[in-house]
């Protein structure tokens, strides 16, 4: 059986459009995968956004809330109310520091540290033979 040279050139661009179809197919199936896969994330980043959106106008809602309990005349109408008894502070019942609290609680707390005078340190070398 003699071969020509005709067909085995058809075999071979027969085989070349195969390879190129199944390339060509594969990156539009991956480019299409792709593109799925944005998409999805894309939802997931939107849906956290409302729900972090959400989250911050309840934190408003609750800090303007506790704001408005805070303020004196709302604490004085519920010291009435519920008749606890408080009285409000006078000058008398408070005292003013001169000094800043937190330098004067860590003195009290370690006065070794803070101390005014000259703490005596002795320091010692060993000799190694």
């Amino acid at each position: 059986m003699k071969t020509t040279d005709t067909r085995a050139f058809a075999n071979q661009l027969l085989v070349c459009l195969l390879v190129t179809f199944g390339f060509g197919g594969s990156i539009g199936l991956g480019t299409v995968w792709m593109r799925h896969q944005n998409a999805l994330l894309a939802k997931s980043n939107r849906a956290l956004e409302a729900s972090i959106a959400e989250l911050k106008r309840r934190i408003d809602e609750t800090t303007t809330k506790v704001e408005g309990e805070q303020a004196s005349d709302v604490l004085r109408r519920r010291n009435d109310q519920w008749r606890l008894g408080f009285a409000p502070a006078t000058e008398q019942q408070v005292k003013r520091m001169p000094e800043d609290p937190i330098m004067r609680l860590a003195r009290l707390h370690r006065t070794e540290l803070f101390a005014d005078g000259v703490v005596p340190v002795t320091i010692r070398f060993a000799v190694k033979d």
